[in-house]
């Protein structure tokens, strides 16, 4: 694919079979724009050209050579191109499993571990990251693995602390939470926001602001997430494309195509080829 000017834009998202609880991306976008969503594990980001603009809750960050982006589990976000050259990054997304055992090992740090701060100036980890990389790329497992984890130990070191625990929810927040779950369970057929509201007795604008204010995003924006994210799944485990987009509820793989590619930063069928899924035989 092409961005502005015919510069080339191109994309892998990968595994790589030796750390199977970290997911790899090296790329170079110009007029790709990633919609609001979210991870369930971390994000680690080295822009190697041009500008990365980040969007978060707190506002945008600029993202160039030699800063390392550090996001936390299930923290809505952007990311488009900040420059008219666009940018080439690599990014690691190690699960919160990875990061917690690292930060119990190395760390006086404990419960569920995080960053406060989104954008650092570190160009030690970020060729750290561009290293990892490197070393998956290569086959290089021992290499791999033990630059990930000096990698994740400085960040820890120098910008970890404790996420706050949960609080009990009151209020709209309650309802919100519910409707997440209600969204979840009926996926693939959702209600409208007015039936939704009904179902949890409010009204469609305080469920529509409640659900904003404890995820980031409204519900519609939030269930594409969702279904991406529950097609990803599903791919990994080698679900045809076209059957991941009927179970989720897209109208069809081309629907699935479009939202995936803008996601995930990939199509469909590019990430299972990268990870190396094989379909089951018929």
């Amino acid at each position: 694919m092409a961005g502005a000017d015919g510069v080339a834009e191109w994309a892998r998202h990968w595994q790589y079979a030796a750390l199977p609880d970290l997911d790899l991306l090296r790329a170079r976008y110009v007029r790709h724009t990633f919609p609001r969503h979210s991870h369930e594990g971390y994000v680690f980001g080295a822009v190697t050209g041009g500008v990365e603009d980040v969007g978060l809750p707190g506002g945008t960050v600029h993202a160039v050579p030699g800063t390392v982006v550090m996001i936390n589990p299930e923290v809505p976000h952007t990311a488009r191109s900040g420059a008219p050259e666009g940018w080439a990054y690599s990014t690691l997304y190690p699960s919160a499993q990875v990061i917690n055992d690292i930060a119990a090992e190395v760390t006086s740090l404990r419960g569920t571990v995080g960053f406060a701060e989104t954008r650092v100036t570190d160009p030690h980890a970020s060729r750290l990251i561009t290293e990892v990389h490197r070393a998956a790329e290569e086959g290089n497992a021992l290499a791999a693995d033990s630059l990930l984890r000096i990698l994740v130990t400085r960040l820890l070191s120098r910008h970890g602390s404790p996420l706050p625990g949960l609080t009990a929810h009151a209020g709209g927040a309650r309802n919100a939470v519910r409707a997440r779950a209600a969204l979840e369970e009926r996926m693939a057929d959702p209600p409208t926001l007015e039936t939704l509201a009904a179902e949890l007795g409010t009204g469609p604008f305080a469920l529509l602001r409640a659900f904003k204010k404890e995820y980031g995003m409204p519900p519609h924006t939030w269930l594409t997430d969702a279904r991406v994210r529950r097609a990803r799944r599903m791919l990994d485990a080698g679900v045809a494309p076209a059957e991941a987009a009927a179970a989720v509820g897209f109208t069809d793989q081309p629907h699935l195509n479009r939202h995936f590619t803008r996601i995930v930063g990939v199509p469909p069928g590019a990430y299972q080829r990268e990870r190396g899924v094989l379909r089951p035989s018929r």
